[in-house]
This record gives structure tokens, C-alpha cells and sequence, in this order.
């Protein structure tokens, strides 16, 4: 990656149908690696591949500097996707007024953006959560692991996660509201570390690894359990990915294992972020992040989310406002 100097119009170009913003905050997010490798025609992926040479293409939070478009006037504060860049000239179809403007906009990229929706809709669409269920959640601390253990604890559920290092366990515990965190590196045995704070078996996983934790969470599901196929960190940078051995239970225990991705789920936006800003101005969601500043602090950033360097949401500041 390289930072290009350049220069741009602030204008909307004549003719067409866009809408012209500058860029406060951008997104980290791991799903930006897939982009980042070369893949074969016919291959099924989230979104295409990156275009060498072109600014990378991700979620961000921004003012309108102009607009073509009926639906945004310059300076409306808008989130959506966006350009690595100061300034994009930006679809409106993937744009989102922010209406909850007295709290913080750098929150637009994560809990009230695209990670927040990410654990909502998964959480309560796939998981189906009841009070006193018991919940699994990997990669707590990160944008969606946060906000999906602390929906968990509004539903009435006893909620277990891991992570990464001890300071991000502690966290977990004062921050979020875990009932119990592991870190996972210090564990010679995941499943035994998972019978022990699950004796009766878990309900639903909530699993952003994949891996070597997606097969021991298998032999602890009960009966009828759900798993949340978010996200898969742990293989994303593997030349052969780790083979699951322990499937025959998902059989044995009558388990639902679906995968989940955001894209088909934008149609609730708008109760989730009613319902997601409620929680935040009623102290029953806490919010964590971690900010960089300066495009150039991008790239750095945005590797270090798989090295679990990052605590909180990942993003980038470019300007204030």
C-alpha cells in the first residue's frame, strides 16, 4: 500500500448522479484482506477483488461537500461506503444519513455503522437469543464481539468470551459485561477450557475465528444449539486452512450452523439504529475503540487487526469536525 498525493474537484462532475464527501473516519475490517488477494473468475466472494492502483474501498463516516443527488445536501453527515481517501466521490445507494448526530460520528463506523448492524442482525435473526441462554462469543473485544456479548446481556443471557490477551479479557469483564473471558492463547486445551465455564453446554457461538475454536465449541453445543458463522480471522491468512474433525455433532446434537454477512440486512437499518442508539444513551451498550490519525496510519491499522493488536473498533481519524 502507498499513499498518492493528488489533486481533486469539489464539485460533483457535471451529468452525473453522485454525491461528493469528505471524509472524517474510515473503517478497518478484516473482510477488506479477501479484497486484497487475487481471486479466479467463477470464485464465490463477498465483494471483487481490489483494483491495483486504485484507493482501497471500505466503510466511513463523512460531510457532504456537494451533492447531485435529492436525498443529501452539502453538509448533511453521512456514513457508507467509501474511498481510502480525503475525499470520494461517492454512490448515493451506499450512503446512510447519520441521524443521531449528538453522538459521537467516529460511532458510524462501528457500534452504529456496519459491524454494529453485523452483530444485531446475526445475534437476533440467527442466534434467536432467550433469557437464560448460554452464549459463546470469539474475538469479544473486537467491533462485533463488543457489541454482541452486551446484546446478549440485555436479553437475559450468561455470556463467556475470549480474546487474545489478558488486558482485553479485563475488558470483557469491567467494560462489557462479560459473566466470564478466557484468553485463549494462555489455553492448552480450548475444549476443556470451554467445559469449565459451560458444565451445561452452550446455546449459541457467535464465532468470528473459525478453526480450531469453531471445533471445540462443537462438542460443547447443546441441544438444539445455534452458531453464528460471522467471520473466519484465524484462516484468512493461511496457505491451507484448518480442517475441521468434530462435524458428526452438529448431527448428533441437532445444531443450526448458518453463515451470516451484513449485505442482506441493510432493509433493518433503521430500527437497529434506533434501537442500538437507545442502548448507547441509556448506558446499557458501552463502546471502545481504537483510533489512529492520519491516512497514512492506515495501513499499519488495518494489519493489525490480525496480529489482535487493535483493542476495540479499528478506525482511522482524517479530519475533525
Amino acid at each position: 500500500m502507498e499513499v498518492v498525493v493528488d489533486t481533486v474537484g469539489l464539485r460533483v462532475p457535471a451529468g452525473s448522479t453522485a454525491v461528493l464527501v469528505k471524509n472524517l473516519y474510515l473503517s478497518c475490517d478484516p473482510w477488506m484482506r479477501d479484497r486484497m488477494s487475487k481471486h479466479d473468475e467463477g470464485d464465490i466472494v463477498l465483494a471483487p477483488d481490489f483494483v491495483i492502483g486504485e484507493a482501497m474501498v471500505n466503510f466511513g463516516v463523512g460531510k457532504v461537500i456537494d451533492s447531485t443527488h435529492p436525498g443529501f445536501k452539502a453538509g448533511d453527515l453521512v456514513w457508507g461506503m467509501s474511498g481510502w481517501e480525503e475525499y470520494t466521490l461517492a454512490q448515493p445507494e451506499f450512503l446512510f444519513k447519520i441521524n443521531h448526530i449528538g453522538l459521537p460520528l467516529s460511532h458510524y463506523t462501528g457500534v452504529l455503522g456496519m459491524t454494529g448492524l453485523t452483530a444485531y442482525s446475526g445475534f437476533v435473526e440467527i442466534g434467536r437469543p432467550k433469557k437464560g441462554d448460554f452464549v459463546f462469543v470469539s474475538a469479544a473485544s473486537g467491533a462485533v464481539g463488543q457489541v454482541v456479548g452486551q446484546l446478549a446481556k440485555i436479553a437475559g443471557c450468561y455470556v463467556v468470551g475470549s480474546a487474545g490477551s489478558d488486558k482485553k479479557v479485563n475488558l470483557l469483564k469491567t467494560k462489557f459485561g462479560y459473566d466470564d473471558a478466557f484468553n485463549y492463547k494462555s489455553e492448552t486445551d480450548l475444549a476443556t477450557a470451554l467445559k469449565r465455564r459451560f458444565p451445561d453446554g452452550i446455546d449459541i457461538y457467535f464465532d468470528s475465528v473459525g478453526g480450531a475454536t469453531l471445533d471445540a465449541v462443537l462438542l460443547q453445543m447443546r441441544q438444539g444449539g445455534r452458531i453464528v458463522v460471522c467471520g473466519m480471522i484465524s484462516q484468512i491468512n493461511l496457505q491451507e486452512a484448518y480442517g475441521l474433525r468434530n462435524l458428526y455433532y452438529i448431527i448428533a446434537k441437532a445444531v443450526r450452523v448458518e453463515g451470516h454477512n451484513v449485505n442482506g440486512h441493510f432493509h433493518m437499518y433503521s430500527r437497529f439504529e434506533e434501537e442500538m442508539a437507545g442502548y448507547i444513551k441509556e448506558g446499557k451498550v458501552t463502546v471502545v475503540e481504537d483510533v489512529v490519525e492520519g491516512i497514512e496510519s492506515a495501513p499499519v491499522a488495518l494489519l493489525g487487526l490480525f496480529s489482535g493488536r487493535n483493542v476495540g473498533k479499528q478506525l482511522v481519524a482524517l479530519a475533525s469536525d
